[in-house]
């Protein structure tokens, strides 16, 4: 009986050990794509938080000055196509069900906190994540990296987990217009008398129902079903992108230009390791590395500690299998992503959608990635999908990982107040590496407060030392006039 079933399964299966996690081909690549479609709108971010954004020296990533028109394509080629490889590798050398593509808040430090400084190119920025790449690979073979998070206790890392899930579902919230920025509470609930409100509103019921009714493929068929009916919608209606002066429009409007296009990968290559140094200075330089490492060294693992969970490939400990491998292949994103130009590709969270599915192996990631090369050559098709479709998967996946609170003892304050803290900063500041930092230095005052300094692991001491400069490296700055 145990050894029939290894002759009729077919290579692919036995590679990716989709028999023994439970799932199928067809479940991986449905998962994959899911995955693909809640984190494609980063091809379309990425550009518009780099390429509109000029330099030191007044100019755009991809091309002219301030003021003209930014060559967001040619970014979005390199987007896309830097983050097909980097998640093809991550299915075959970890098989492992998570994505890479460029990091959201990473980018807006490279383009706002490096590039803009004055004299700085973006070749020199670009210089600068390839740099910090290339510690962080040094940290992942020493095996530096991976000895940090298995030093973590496991309360933490479930904290790490839900607090993503919190911050995905404001993601996803915030991008389909539900909540919205307000001057008097911070958050208030958007307009909801809007077309694209509707689409986010059938797309969320559709999900929830779908997903209740156990219907394989409720987060691809909610998205695909949003998708049709927002651009019936603005093909019909012409609503727009929203703004201040159009406040119905779509955040990001289904547009349909054609089907195929070529890609420009002109971008590829255009870093300067050296410049950074001039143009910069090397104490200025030193702690922008910081603090984009700092970020990187971390958000990947809490991204892998949710997937995982997600997934149910944790082991006792919290910890994925192959995490060596994981955090190899990520540390390959910050190089890949400099020398790219596209900033530093990190894991992203979204991946959980995917999961949700069903994806348990690097099938699902090798899907994605192949996704995402395809985009270089229909990226038209990849902008019609709007963010109030691909919503709702974000908000769903969001409480799926909420069920992983329950595995937090939170009459132990040793490890409740930290875990509190982690779950609360992250979706509050609008970031992943603040949570958990909060949450780390928080877990070191509390042991010290209860008299119980001695039980906390020296890494912890370290990172937690090492997460109080991150939090003061823009007064440092201020103070050294950086």
């Amino acid at each position: 009986m145990s050894a029939a079933p290894a002759t009729t399964r077919n290579p692919i299966d036995r590679f990716f050990q989709i028999s023994e996690r439970g799932s199928t081909i067809g479940t991986e690549i449905r998962g994959g794509l899911v995955t693909f479609f809640a984190m494609a709108y980063i091809v379309v971010l990425n550009p518009l938080i780099l390429g509109t954004t000029p330099d030191g020296t007044g100019q755009l990533l991809g091309g002219g000055s301030a003021g003209d028109a930014p060559n967001l394509a040619m970014i979005a080629s390199a987007t896309a196509l830097i983050a097909g490889v980097l998640s093809i590798l991550l299915g075959v050398i970890a098989n492992f069900p998570m994505a890479m593509a460029a990091g959201l808040g990473l980018n807006a430090v490279v383009a706002f906190s490096i590039a803009g400084i004055e004299g700085v190119t973006w070749a020199d920025a670009m210089g600068v994540v390839v740099i910090e790449g290339v510690i962080i690979l040094i940290l992942v073979l020493t095996g530096f990296r991976a000895a940090v998070f298995k030093a973590v206790p496991t309360a933490l890392k479930t904290a790490i987990g839900v607090g993503i899930g919190l911050f995905i579902t404001l993601i996803g919230l915030g991008n389909a217009g539900f909540i919205t920025g307000d001057g008097a509470t911070i958050l208030a609930l958007g307009n909801l008398g809007t077309f694209p409100i509707l689409v986010f509103v059938v797309g969320l019921v559709l999900t929830i129902v779908l997903h209740v009714r156990r219907v394989r493929g409720a987060l691809l068929i909610s998205i695909l079903v949003a998708t049709v009916l927002a651009v019936v919608i603005e093909n019909t209606l012409h609503l727009g992108a929203r703004s201040a002066d159009n406040p119905g429009g779509f955040n990001s409007p289904p547009a349909f230009t054609g089907v195929f296009a070529m890609p420009d990968f002109s971008l590829i290559g255009q870093f300067n390791l050296l410049g950074s140094v001039q143009n910069i200075g090397a104490v200025t330089l030193i702690l922008l590395v910081f603090s984009l490492l700092l970020a990187d060294f971390f958000d990947t693992m809490g991204t892998m500690v949710a997937v995982g969970g997600e997934a149910h490939l944790l082991d006792a400990e919290g910890n994925p299998p192959r995490a060596n491998r994981i955090l190899l292949v990520d540390s390959l994103g910050a190089i890949f992503g400099g020398m790219g130009s596209v900033s530093s590709n990190t894991a992203f969270v979204e991946s959980t959608s995917g999961v949700a599915e069903g994806a348990r192996t690097g099938l699902a990631s090798i899907v994605t990635g192949v996704a995402f090369l395809l985009a270089t050559l229909f990226a038209p098709l990849v902008a019609l999908v709007p963010y109030e479709a691909a919503a709702p998967a974000l908000v769903l996946v969001g409480f799926l990982m909420m069920t992983q609170i329950s595995g937090i003892d939170w009459k132990n304050v040793d490890v409740g107040i930290p875990a509190f803290l982690t779950i609360a900063v992250m979706p509050f500041t609008y970031s992943i590496s603040d949570g958990i930092g909060a949450g780390f230095v928080a877990f070191v005052i509390v042991k010290i407060a209860r008299g119980k300094a001695r039980e906390v692991h020296w890494l912890m001491w370290l990172v937690s030392a090492l997460f109080v400069v991150y939090f003061l490296v823009e007064p440092i700055r201020a103070w050294i006039g950086a």
